[in-house]
This record gives structure tokens, sequence and C-alpha cells, in this order.
């Protein structure tokens, strides 16, 4: 995950504007606007070959999820084609055991993952925000009782959890699976968060609001949480990301709704019809290699932000390029 370096911001009274210095630049009282924000991170990526590798296969990805019909023209729960068809120009994956179009379940299957990995890594994201935040700048017993819970989900696996619960609403659709994944996965994310509020917490610009005498969600939403747009960038990237695979495992071993065509039930009938010993190995392999490549995009814009957020991480060969310019 991305750190946030901020270095102390310079001394201010309670009439001057104090200011913060985050990995985008300077950050005024109240934080950047949304819009200025997004400019930077932008700037940071398209500089960034990792970001922006993974922003492309990502930006593929969503197309497909937005409009599979412009890619795939057949019905992909339609049984209505030869069974265990090989590969031809009318079926470019051929065709599943039931006769459904592989192709087709391919594309139209994005849409769910892309949901899930959207949903859950968005929820997750907000709820660690809130509950981390939160508990660093009020401390005392607020604090505490936010901690007890963070660390409770923190010490119980994840995955076997999700297994649990799963368990119980066997067949669940999308939404009920986004919030499965939501609640189990965002105690990691709300401990980065605290440790990163804790080093802030004691900043001239915060002190600066409190003597103005502005609310403490006020110096939480609009002071803290702005300074820490990297960090948040980077554990959304890295929620749906877990999100992807924790819900096409659990579709895999059969906790999904079966019914709805994703990579993870692709995996689950192909198992089921036993696609490898009978020469279909490409209804496994190729809804394998999406999941790979899409948890590949996430991973490596997080990885870029990484690098973005924290100088150390930085490839070394970058200061080389400039040392030798600068000796010509």
């Amino acid at each position: 995950m991305a750190t946030l370096d901020t270095p102390d911001a310079p001394e201010a009274g309670p009439e001057a504007a104090a200011v913060a210095v985050g990995p985008f630049g300077v950050l005024p009282s109240g934080g950047l606007s949304g819009v200025r924000s997004l400019r930077r991170i932008g700037r940071a990526v398209t500089s960034n070959g990792k970001a922006l590798a993974g922003a492309v296969l990502l930006a593929i990805f969503i197309f497909v999820g937005l409009f599979p019909g412009l890619i795939a023209h057949d019905n992909p729960e339609a049984e209505i084609y030869g069974r265990s068809v090989g590969l031809s120009s009318a079926h470019l994956l051929g065709t599943t055991a039931f006769g459904q179009d592989m192709f087709s379940q391919v594309i139209y299957g994005a849409r769910p993952v892309l949901l899930i990995a959207f949903g859950a890594g968005f929820g997750a994201t907000i709820i660690a925000m809130l509950i981390g935040v939160a508990a660093a700048y009020l401390g005392g017993a607020w604090d505490s009782s936010l901690n007890l819970l963070t660390d409770v989900l923190l010490v119980i696996p994840a995955f076997p959890l999700l297994i649990i619960i799963g368990s119980y609403l066997h067949g669940a659709g999308t939404g009920v699976m986004i919030a499965v994944i939501t609640f189990v996965s965002w105690s990691y994310t709300a401990r980065q968060l605290r440790a990163q509020a804790l080093s802030i917490r004691g900043r001239d610009f915060l002190e600066a609001a409190r003597v103005r005498g502005e609310r403490a969600i006020y110096i939480i939403v609009v002071e803290i949480i702005p300074t820490m747009t990297s960090l948040l960038v980077a554990s959304f990237l890295t929620n749906a990301l877990y999100a992807v695979l924790f819900s096409s495992s659990l579709q895999f071993i059969g906790l999904g709704d079966p019914s709805v065509t994703s990579w993870g039930t692709m995996l689950y009938w192909a198992e089921n019809n036993e696609a490898f010993q009978t020469g279909q190995g490409l209804w496994i392999i190729v809804p394998g290699l999406c999941i790979v490549a899409l948890g590949a995009a996430f991973a490596l814009l997080n990885y870029a932000f990484d690098e973005i957020g924290n100088p150390a991480l930085r490839p070394v060969r970058s200061m080389r390029g400039k040392r030798v310019k600068l000796a010509k």
C-alpha cells in the first residue's frame, strides 16, 4: 500500500492559512478540490509506466463490461448450439457442454466481475476511511471502541470467513456478494488510514481549524481526508483486487449464483463438467486468464501509486539518467 509522508506544515496562526504538503503538491487548508486533485493524479498516472499499463488494461475491461453487445452478438445463456463444438468462425472459443457460446460468456462475464470489484472496493475503502480517520482524530473511547472492532476482523482470516458467510447465503447475487466482501475486507485498510491520520493529527493546519471552531466532522472530511488522496486510491485498488479474487473463488466453489454469467461461474461449470478431461480446456483457461489480467491491472496501478506516494520506491534508473545528462 502507498504511504503518505507529509512534512510539517509551516506555522500559522488562527487567522492564517496553514498548508500541508503531500505527494501531489501543496494542500491548502481545507484540502485540494476534487477536480484539482484528480488532475494531479491523472498527470502522475500518465508519467508512470506501470500506472499507464494498468490504466489501459483496466480501460479495456471497463469498455468490454459496458458494451458487451458490441463485441459478442450471441446470448451467453442460450443453449441453442451444438454441444462441445470446437473453435470456428461462428464460435471463436467453441461452445460449452450445454451448447452455449463460450466467447459470449467471457465477454458478458466481465460486467458482474467489474461491478463486484468497484462496488466492494469503494465500499470497503469508504468504511475504512470513516472508521480509521475518526478513530485517530477523536481518540479516547472512540479510538478504543473502533480499534476493538477493527482488531476482531483483522484476526479472523478473510477467505474462511467469506466461505462461512457464503454457505449461509448460497446462490447469492451480485449485490449480496458486494456486501459480504465489503464487510470482511475493510479492517486492514482502516488500520493503515488510522496510522496515517495519527501522524498528521497535531499538524498546524488542523490546530488552526480547531481554533476557528470547526466541527470534528468538518475537520475529518475537509481537512484530513484530502491529504490522503494517494493512500485512498491505493487502498481502493487493493480492495478491488481482493474483491475480484474473493468473488471468483467463491463462485468457483459454488457459493455464488450459478445462473449469473461471470468468469467465476464459468470456472464452476467447467470444473463440474470436467472440461480438461473432455478436451474443453479453453472453458477454464480463458476465464482464468481474464481474472489474472484484471487482477494485474489493479496490481499495476497499486504498485504505481506506491511509487507516486513514496519517492524512495521510484526507479533508480531515472535518477541515473538525469545525472548523465547533467554531466554532459
